[in-house]
Parts: structure tokens; C-alpha cells; sequence
């Protein structure tokens, strides 16, 4: 059946709304693919669903050629088995719950390890019902705080998560790489650039994390890459820890007066300049930052802490919150301060800090300061700094933290050379959970031996509704969309224009033609719309391919785009079918 513009449930828009940031929701909205219902949702149009299932169709091959098989849960569910893995608190403000009628809890689901374990544990008890693959496709919910972003970022989108099930780590370890596989050929054909890498399994927990990222200017996400192959994001990186040095026979610490250094720099020059040492200059990276963070902790308590890192470097809250998680971390306020008068803002050192000092806060260090290194730093007294100050000699830590931004150049941790950094989407991610969920619910089988034994559980994600935006993000021109052919709504868009009957008929029947040649055909035959605005339009839409009969249409000829390139042709409709191939 032919799908007409005159009848397409679809309105076109000439300006970008005014709430979207990006270029894909921009454009997705004003071709009429999405609109806008509230900030992070979106109803779906008809366009948009069929793109939708086109790049939900290439994933269902491919899960289903790796042994999965698909069910579906709801996304309304309880709050038990979350509350039983903990998920229900760690999750924070990110999750959406709520309660029924009778005052029970529920939640919106961010993701569904909790119902899929426990469908597994009400359906099999032996080794013998092992391995088994399940997947879904379904829309998630999670409350983010600013969905500014369309499809990239938003409060409903729809996912394809499988979990893995197996009876050994070495089970676990094959049914991981055959979904990394899967993933591999998914992107591959779906035609996304991506790069593995290292990721932190945050509140998913387990043993191993990988994320699949697509390079993108908008990327949400900072990762570093080696020439050599190495590549993490950098809330993964970890940093190559540099030999612990003797202390003996190191000069003592030397107070330096005060004096105007507002920043680092300044402090450089004047610590070389009051207590030089031999052999090299001092740097910044010889300075020793201390900075003050304010955990929120689970319970709603407030910790302050202090983190000591090289002073060429920041604080990276990402990371941080990496580090200390589940607590959510933030740099500490003038209240915290007022709380903690052994702070002296400005020229803190570690000296008076650590869980057994006077101040009573923990002190943590960059893994950069290792025992018999020499730093620059605050005296703990306003306008004075010292130098000299020896770590494991004149100060201890309670513990080493990966919080300080990672850059460019700095060494990859397998020693395959220096790092790029790049900005990147995550499209897909595979955990290895372990058994963490299996225990807390108490999933588990029969072994050979009759013994119980706990499952062990991968997991394995991909944003379909994102996969859909980034599409668009790296898919268009000025003048709209771009799709390529594997996902677009329709393989060829035939446009008639004018007011002469013989382009509407010259339109009818190419469009047989094409569907008789098995193509997805979409029909713009309003007759009372201007050719100005049904070029705009196929401009905006996206197809593939577009045929324009009309001004040539009483010579047997018509115009034909390639909307990839935006390559135009004039072409006998003779030729035509064999011009579409080609294209």
C-alpha cells in the first residue's frame, strides 16, 4: 500500500524549537519524526517509528544469531527486589518512584537485573537449564535533572538490555564475549564508529565494565585511547603509580614568608625564588593541591573530606564521584569551611589533616604522591606555605583516590604510549555482574554434584532511541536529514510538483514501478502544496533517494537526488530504476 503525504499523520515545521540544543532534536521535531510532550519525553511520530524498528530489527538479528532470546517485563515494578540489592537507595534523585493505591511502592524502571534474575530463579533450578541469553526491547525510565539533549539524553528512552546466565565464571566469560560480538557486528551495521573502552560499573556492580563509545562532538562522555590500542573512559583510567622513594637524608621542610601567590604559578616562582632545591626547579607539578570536597552519603549525612593532587592538575568531580560512590560528591561550601575551623582556606596542608588528626577529616592523595616525593604546600596558617614537605615523612594519607583529571599525554596504563582524548556517546555497554544480583535474590541451581550453586550474570546494554539521535546528529546538512538507507522511514521519496496532471500521473506510476521493485515508497501527492514546499520538505525528511517529477515530467523525465551527497541528476524514466540501483 502506497503511504501518501496527503494522508501521513505528519506537519512539518519551518523554525527549530526553541528548547531544543542540539542539532538531531532540532531536526527531528521539525521533520516531524518526535514531538515534544514534556521535558525528556517525546511522543513518536510515524516516521520516527519506523526508523525506530528499522534499527530495532538489526539488533533483533543479531541477538537472535547470538542465542538470545527476547521476552518483555513491564516497566512498572515493585520496589522489593530493588530494595533487596540495594539499588532502591544507591540509585538517588535518578530514578522515578512512586506508590499505589494501597500505599505499596513502585518504581519506573532504570534497568531490569533485579526482574530478570528473578524470572530465571521461578523458572529453572538445574546446571542442565544452563546457559541462557534473555533480552528485551522496552523504554526505560530515569529522572534526569537537565534533558536539554532530545533522544540523546532524556527521561523516557527506549533500550534493548539482555542478561546472560551461567553456572561458571568460565560460562559467564563465553557468553560475555559472544554479546561483545553481537555488539561488534550490531554497530558495524548499523554503520557507527566506536571505540571500546574501559568503563566503571557505578551502581551495576560486578567484576567487568566496557563501554562502546561513538566519537561525537556533542558526547556527553570524555576517553583516552593509545596508539597502542588502550582506551578507558576516563572515569576508568587509572593512573600509573610512580616508584616509592627513600626518605632518609632528605632536607627538612622550609616555611616560606608570606607573600602575594594567588595561583600556582606564582607560588612556583616564589618557592624557587625563597627555598630553591638542587637539581631542578620546582613546578607546579611539585605543588601539592589540597582540596576540600562534601560527600552526601546515602543516609543524607555530610563528610568532609580533603583530596591532596599535583597542582597542575583539577579535580574531577566524575571521577571522584566514581571514587567515593554511592556518596554524591561536590566541592565543599562556605558553610562546610565555617564547620571546620582547621581548615585555613587557601594554604591547607596535609599536615593537620586524617581521620586520627585534629581536624578529624579524612585525607586522601593522588596516587601520584607516593611515599619519599617532595611537595610544595599550604602551612596551615594564612599567607604561609612550606616546601620541602615530605610524603610518609611529614604526612600520611587514609587513603589513595583516582580524582584528578586526566589529559592528553599522559601515559596509558599498559605502557602503550601517550593519550588522546576525545569526546564520545555511549551507545552500548556490557557488564560482567557476577554474582551480586544472583545472591541478593537468591538465584541459584543444582550442579552436577546436586549442590546448590550461585548463577553467575552478565548484562548488556543499548540505547536504540539514542543510536536513533546520533544517527541524526551525524546525518544531515543545512538543509535537514540525511538517513542512510539501512535505517531510513522509506528507501525513496517520488515528489509530484506543479499543476499539470501529467506530473501526477508520471508520479503514480514510478511509484508502482519502485514498489513493484520491492522499495519503500513514500508519495508526496498533495495537490495544493507548492513545489517550494514539497522540495523543502524531501529536503527535511531525509530519504535516501528522491524523485521529482515534474517541470521534465511531460518529456519522460524526472529529477533524481541522492540525499547523502545531495548529488542531482536529471533522468529518463526509462532509466530511472536502473539510476536507483546504482545510488
Amino acid at each position: 500500500m502506497v503511504t501518501r503525504l496527503s494522508h501521513l499523520f505528519l506537519r512539518t515545521l519551518r523554525d527549530d524549537p526553541s528548547d531544543a540544543e542540539v542539532t538531531s532534536a532540532k531536526l527531528l521535531v521539525r521533520a516531524g519524526y518526535i514531538r515534544r510532550q514534556a521535558p525528556g519525553i517525546f511522543a513518536w511520530l510515524p516516521l520516527g517509528l519506523r526508523v525506530r524498528a528499522r534499527i530495532e530489527g538489526i539488533i533483533r538479528q543479531e541477538m537472535e544469531a547470538a542465542g538470545a532470546q527476547e521476552v518483555l517485563l513491564p516497566a512498572l515494578v515493585p520496589r522489593e527486589p530493588y530494595e533487596a540489592t540495594n539499588r532502591w537507595t544507591e540509585y538517588g534523585d535518578g530514578i522515578f518512584r512512586l506508590k499505589d493505591r494501597k500505599d505499596a511502592d513502585y518504581l519506573l524502571a532504570p534497568t531490569h537485573e533485579e526482574l530478570f534474575a528473578l524470572l530465571v530463579k521461578d523458572l529453572y533450578s538445574s546446571y542442565k537449564d544452563l546457559p541462557v541469553t534473555l533480552f528485551q526491547i522496552q523504554d526505560k525510565y530515569r529522572d534526569e535533572a537537565r534533558p536539554r539533549a532530545g533522544l540523546l539524553r532524556g527521561r523516557e528512552f527506549t533500550m534493548k538490555d539482555a542478561y546472560s546466565f551461567d553456572v561458571t565464571d568460565e560460562g559467564l566469560d563465553r557468553s560475555y564475549q559472544t554479546m561483545r560480538d553481537a555488539y561488534e557486528r550490531i554497530f558495524a551495521r548499523l554503520g557507527l564508529e566506536y571505540a571500546i573502552v574501559k568503563a566503571d560499573a557505578g551502581a551495576m556492580g560486578g567484576s567487568k565494565s566496557e563501554e562502546f563509545l561513538h566519537p561525537i562532538a556533542v558526547g556527553e562522555d570524555t576517553f583516552v585511547r593509545s596508539a597502542g590500542g588502550y582506551a578507558a573512559n576516563v572515569e576508568a583510567y587509572v593512573t600509573p603509580v610512580p616508584e616509592a622513594r627513600s626518605t632518609e637524608g632528605l632536607p627538612e621542610p622550609v616555611l616560606l614568608p608570606a607573600a602575594d601567590t594567588p595561583t600556582i604559578d606564582s607560588l612556583v616562582v616564589h618557592a624557587n625564588d625563597v627555598a630553591p632545591r638542587d637539581g631542578a626547579a620546582w613546578t607546579a607539578a611539585d605543588t601539592l593541591k589540597n582540596v576540600v570536597l562534601a560527600l552526601t552519603h546515602l543516609d543524607g549525612s555530610r563528610e568532609v573530606v580533603v583530596v591532596g593532587l599535583p597542582g597542575d592538575r583539577d579535580v574531577d568531580l566524575k571521577r571522584a564521584e566514581v571514587a567515593f560512590a554511592p556518596a554524591e560528591v561536590e566541592p565543599a561550601g562556605d558553610d562546610d569551611f565555617r564547620k571546620h575551623r582547621g581548615l585555613v582556606k587557601g594554604y591547607i596542608g596535609p599536615q593537620v589533616l586524617g581521620a586520627e588528626s585534629a581536624t578529624g577529616l579524612r585525607y586522601f592523595v593522588d596516587p601520584r604522591v607516593v611515599d619519599g616525593t617532595t611537595w610544595v604546600t599550604g602551612a596551615n596558617e594564612r599567607g604561609v606555605h612550606v616546601a620541602g614537605l615530605v610524603a610518609g615523612r611529614d604526612f600520611t594519607a587514609d587513603g589513595v583516590v583516582e580524582a584528578s583529571d586526566v589529559r592528553a599525554g599522559d601515559p596509558a596504563p599498559d605502557g602503550s604510549g601517550p593519550l588522546e582524548t576525545a569526546r564520545g556517546m555511549e551507545i552500548g555497554h556490557v557488564f560482567q555482574l557476577g554474582r551480586k544480583y544472583a545472591e541478593a535474590l537468591g538465584l541459584k541451581v543444582q550442579d552436577e554434584s546436586g549442590k546448590l550453586v550461585t548463577v553467575t550474570m552478565g548484562s548488556y546494554g543499548i540505547g536504540v532511541t539514542r543510536i536513533l539521535a546520533i544517527l541524526a546528529e551525524s546525518h544531515n546538512d543545512e538543509k535537514g536529514l540525511a538517513w542512510p538507507k539501512h535505517v531510513a522511514p522509506f528507501d525513496v521519496h517520488v515528489v509530484a510538483t506543479g499543476k499539470d496532471q501529467t506530473a501526477y500521473e508520471l508520479a503514480e506510476s514510478i511509484v508502482a514501478a519502485l514498489e513493484g521493485e520491492r522499495y519503500d515508497v513514500v508519495y508526496d501527492d498533495r495537490p495544493k502544496v507548492s513545489p517550494g514546499v514539497k522540495l523543502r520538505d524531501a529536503e527535511l525528511l531525509g530519504m535516501p533517494i528522491v524523485v521529482v517529477a515534474g517541470r521534465g515530467a511531460a518529456d519522460g523525465v524526472v529529477e533524481l537526488w541522492d540525499r547523502a551527497t545531495d548529488d542531482r541528476q536529471d533522468v529518463a524514466v526509462a532509466e530511472l530504476l536502473t539510476a536507483v540501483r546504482a545510488i
